[in-house]
């Protein structure tokens, strides 16, 4: 019986997802078409913008990309940083945007910001931020660099990956989805990513281990192939363009653990980060971002820390109001599935935004 309801219950959030995304391609075509969004002007724009990157590299052969969302070509990044500025965004430090939040000086900006800590970072943008002169901030968990955290959304890839048919125990409760094609492979990542989003960090990790256990997948080399070393950090933090910023020390859901344990991965990243660089560590992302990731308690949790600012993805523009709510800014994700600089446009308008909070310019609830 209680297999059935996860299973009914999977379905129902996939359905939810595809909606979702049916609503916001229908959107951006509705902006594209009747071109609202360059009606508002400057108004919902507000002081300026931070986005978020992932990965950049070359788009991967296979078609099985499941967590391509996360992930832009060096060409799209290269266009994207020439397109900010030809909107009349200048690309500042994340520094240089709180002086001008907080301050009120200064024109609008962007701030480029980039999550987890790829080997990307070298390879593929450290080269286009040398070239367009433009500073990014890149939020590190520790755990990664150790090769003690897990990729645990790139196990699950590569698991699937391997296999036909996909059989999971998830809180005692068996799960089995055919994955003979790459078709039925993105079904079965996208319900079990919802079902073990659901399940609890332990419970999550868990599972994802044996699956990847069953299809010979190493999670450790996974990290070591797709992760910064501290050398590797250590090379980064030293470059003028270059903030280091924290995002826990493992990775997790911090909602979903007990304050003490979340405190401790939001202070200890930044005290390990300071001892490994010799460095001030004083901005923060929150693993995952999202309103169910991370919400007041973390925002206090990331002040107590003495974090100068923390991040979220929770999407939106930045406005002269934030500048109170600084443990809780808003992020504008390049998503790997619309790399369109027209969609960019729309995005930077700010008026998608201001539909998705509801007229609300600070959404911090």
């Amino acid at each position: 019986m209680l297999a059935s309801l996860m299973q009914d219950w999977s379905q129902s959030a996939l359905a939810v997802t595809d909606w979702k995304k049916n609503v916001i391609a229908a959107g951006f075509g509705l902006f594209r078409a009747t071109r609202l969004h360059r009606i508002a002007g400057d108004l919902l724009r507000g002081r300026g913008v931070i986005l978020t990157f992932h990965r950049v590299r070359p788009a991967p052969s296979d078609p099985f990309q499941p967590n391509a969302l996360l992930e832009i070509t060096p060409d799209f990044f290269d266009a994207v940083l020439t397109r900010l500025r030809e909107t009349g965004l200048a690309i500042v430090s994340l520094d240089e945007a709180l002086s001008r939040l907080v301050t009120g000086e200064g024109g609008p900006f962007a701030v480029l910001t980039f999550d987890d800590g790829y080997r990307d970072l070298i390879e593929h943008v450290l080269p286009a931020l040398e070239r367009h002169e433009a500073p990014a901030t890149f939020y590190l968990a520790p755990g990664l660099a150790d090769r003690t955290a897990r990729l645990w959304w790139v196990e699950l890839e590569e698991a699937i990956r391997r296999l036909d048919v996909v059989e999971l125990n998830v809180g005692g409760v068996e799960i089995g989805l055919l994955a003979t094609d790459v078709a039925e492979k993105a079904e079965a990542f996208e319900r079990l990513r919802l079902l073990l989003r659901e399940a609890g960090e332990e419970r999550l990790l868990g599972a994802v281990a044996a699956l990847a256990a069953e299809a010979g997948v190493d999670g450790r080399a996974l990290v070591e192939a797709s992760c910064l070393d501290w050398d590797d950090v250590r090379e980064l933090a030293a470059h003028d363009l270059v903030t280091i910023g924290a995002h826990s020390l493992t990775h997790p859901r911090l909602s979903a653990l007990p304050v003490e344990v979340a405190r401790a991965e939001i202070a200890g990243s930044r005290a390990r980060l300071e001892h490994e660089l010799g460095l001030p560590c004083r901005h923060f992302a929150y693993p995952y971002g999202d309103v169910a990731a991370a919400g007041p308690r973390e925002f206090t949790l990331a002040a107590e820390a003495g974090f100068a600012s923390a991040v979220t993805t929770r999407p939106g523009m930045i406005f002269p109001d934030h500048a109170r709510h600084l443990r809780a800014l808003p992020r504008l994700s390049a998503n790997g599935l619309w790399q369109d600089l027209a969609f960019l446009d729309v995005l930077l308008s700010g008026a998608p935004f201001f539909l998705w909070n509801g007229g609300r310019r600070v959404n911090v609830g």
